[in-house]
């Protein structure tokens, strides 16, 4: 009776091992922020009561395989501090995609800094959408 209370145990923890997913690696973490900041830089652009002011904002296109990609987010959140003066500044979603991005810009220059490949260092690709983007 032992040896089957042992053996619902182990295959129970089984179970319960293989159901959970491997942990994200740095690089996945970081592609998977890079898309949904992405994202939600360019819904703070078209949204009415953040249009206005972050209309002088670049687009944000973050390709996490471009060497740029470091200074271009630290410019993206020098310019969103800027906006303190303006009322859009003080929402809350500005206020979030801009802690994104600057977490976002740590993650990649200290955590992950040996992990990542940059396969580019065209600067002028990151200021406008991918090629998939225009066929959608």
């Amino acid at each position: 009776m032992a040896i089957l209370g042992h053996t619902l145990l182990a295959l129970s923890l089984v179970a319960l091992v293989l159901c959970y997913p491997n942990p994200p690696t740095c690089y996945t973490k970081v592609l998977s922020m890079a898309r949904d900041l992405t994202h939600q830089a360019a819904m703070i652009k078209m949204e009415p009561e953040t249009r206005h002011c972050m209309a002088h904002i670049p687009h944000l296109y973050l390709d996490v395989h471009n060497a740029c990609i470091i200074p271009k987010m630290r410019q993206y959140v020098f310019l969103v501090d800027g906006l303190r003066e303006l009322r859009c500044a003080y929402t809350r979603k500005v206020r979030v995609v801009g802690l994104a991005v600057r977490q976002l810009h740590m993650i990649m220059s200290q955590r992950c800094h040996g992990e990542l490949v940059f396969t580019t260092d065209d600067c002028r690709a990151l200021d406008r959408p991918p090629m998939s983007w225009s066929r959608k």
